[in-house]
């Protein structure tokens, strides 16, 4: 009797690193802890990512399924959400956050370059760094939310209903691929500024400013990271899915 074929979920240390965080986001946490890039280079094993940086992948396996354990089961589903409901998401949550975030951490660097950039010079690269980081992110936005995303929602209705889909099509094709180079830009070039800055270490008797900007810069790269994996590792896919001759190819393992 055929009883049809029998999924068996990899363990977590074969599943990809954005395979792990679409499956609960919640993992995110652990994965950012040990500094392991779910977004950009999120097509590796948790094992072959650990072997790179000489952490155990039993061991953080272990604390990834902790820490869903132990949260709130309530917590979103992003797989689950409609096209509609992932770009309302990202427009409230990670658009609005850099918006008006963005500004005001390079006003705070700005003023720690300035002023301390002669015994911390690094802080001046930073300050390039994070320059460049603030032009590319607002024309960035600017496209997803003009051309991108309004071309996804136009496709996603056509695909449910059988309407019209304009020219999201090839909108979709064309654009998707700039926005991931995009956000490999400005995932490394935070990644610079992580390791320029020690892991946002805060050097001994800095001044409230200088702390407060390190703390900014990490939770900027931190909501980057969740921002990215959920276009790249969801979304994108997802809208690729509407387009006759391509298949929806979200992450799953």
């Amino acid at each position: 009797m055929n009883f049809g074929k029998i999924f068996i979920m990899k363990p977590l240390t074969q599943q990809t690193l954005a395979g792990i965080v679409t499956n609960d986001h919640r993992a995110a946490t652990v994965l950012e802890k040990y500094d392991l890039d779910f977004c950009c280079k999120g097509k590796r094993t948790l094992e072959a990512a650990c072997t790179e940086k000489g952490l155990s992948a039993e061991n953080i396996s272990s604390e990834i399924n902790s820490t869903i354990e132990s949260k709130d089961p309530s917590a979103l589903s992003f797989r689950s959400m409609s096209a509609e409901q992932l770009i309302s998401y990202i427009l409230l949550t990670h658009h609005f956050y850099v918006t008006q975030q963005m500004p005001q951490i390079h006003a705070h660097i700005i003023k720690v370059a300035t002023k301390h950039g002669d015994r911390y010079p690094y802080m001046k690269e930073v300050l390039q760094l994070f320059g460049e980081v603030c032009m590319e992110m607002t024309t960035h936005m600017h496209k997803e939310e003009t051309i991108l995303f309004p071309a996804i929602r136009q496709a996603a209705t056509a695909f449910m209903t059988g309407s019209d889909p304009g020219n999201s099509y090839r909108i979709i094709d064309n654009a998707i691929s700039v926005m991931e180079s995009d956000h490999n830009e400005a995932g490394d070039q935070l990644s610079q500024i992580r390791k320029l800055t020690h892991n946002y270490e805060v050097p001994t008797g800095a001044c409230t400013t200088f702390q407060l900007t390190l703390a900014e810069l990490d939770a900027f790269e931190k909501d980057l990271h969740q921002h990215v994996h959920l276009e790249n590792n969801i979304l994108f896919p997802m809208a690729k899915g509407f387009v006759p001759g391509e298949s929806c190819c979200c992450v799953r393992s």
